[in-house]
Formats: structure tokens, sequence, C-alpha cells
């Protein structure tokens, strides 16, 4: 009777299935956010991790080993970040930024100055979501900046819960 693990990427987590049939083709929805396509993974003990490069997305002035030597130094602190404190998230932004050599301008800037006050992150990205969209630095919000750099960079949560694949 094998354990199925299915990764979801809005989590960015790992759960554990226990099915009675053996090569299932069923694949659960998510248990903490229900969404509905979770992709198989290969259990980690036996597959090797590779790093997936999408230079095509990266800004030209990226200094990719920078980021990387940042991501590493500053990985238990994003760990631990708390994302309802508009501050920390704000001051990770700009630490990665640095390191990474990246100049922040315009909306972005703004975006990060707001939730270094203390500044409700929803508020902000009703207020400048769609200039935060239309070009400016990796077409997202600071809460998504935060996300993609946590899935990009950090290994994924292991939820230690067995849950039934077959109902």
């Amino acid at each position: 009777m094998p354990i199925y693990e299915f990764y979801c990427k809005d989590c960015h987590a790992i759960y554990s299935f226990f099915s009675r049939r053996v090569n299932t083709d069923r694949h659960p929805e998510c248990p903490i956010c229900s969404r509905s396509v979770l992709s198989r993974q290969v259990s980690m003990f036996s597959a090797p991790r590779s790093r997936d490069t999408e230079a095509d997305d990266l800004p030209a002035d990226l200094d990719e080993a920078a980021l990387e030597r940042a991501m590493a130094t500053m990985s238990q602190e994003l760990v631990n970040l708390d994302e309802e404190d508009p501050r920390q998230a704000a001051s990770v932004m700009r630490r990665l930024f640095d390191a990474s050599g990246l100049r922040v301008g315009g909306t972005m800037d703004e975006a990060i100055q707001r939730l270094e006050a203390g500044e409700d992150p929803g508020k902000i990205e009703t207020d400048l979501g769609e200039a935060l969209q239309d070009g400016d630095l990796f077409r997202t919000t600071p809460r998504q900046l935060i996300d993609d750099i946590r899935r990009k960079h950090l290994p994924p949560r292991v939820d230690e819960t067995l849950y039934e694949l077959d109902p």
C-alpha cells in the first residue's frame, strides 16, 4: 500500500497521501487551501534536486550569484518571516534588492516604503496593484515577490500528516 506525495504550489508544501491501490491516477486537492491541481512528487530521498532556471524571466541587471549568496545567508530569516509584519517583509525585500544589484524605483519603491512604514499590504496592493502589474519590477506585488522568493530558494514545507487518497 503506497504513499504518494503531492506538491501544492499555493502552500509551497508537500503532502503525503495513503492509497489502497498502486499506480493510481487520482490527484487529490490540497487539504489546506483546496487547490484542485497538485503535482505528484517523487519521494525526496530518491530524487536528485536540480535547479530550474528561467533566465528569460530575470532582469538583465540581476546579479544571480549575489542573490544566491544573499538567499543562503538569509534563508533562516525567510523561513521565520512573519507574513503579517509588513516591516519585516520590506526589510527582506530591500536587502535582497541591494544584494542582487537591482535598482528599485517607481511604484515598487513606493510599495516598499509604505511597507516599511507598517501599512497594510492589502491596502498597498489595492492602491498600487495596477501600477505594480503595468511593467514594474517582476510584474508582481510585494507579497507575491516574497512568496516567489520562498518557492524558488527554500525547500517546500513537508506536512507530517498522512491523508487518505482513496475515498
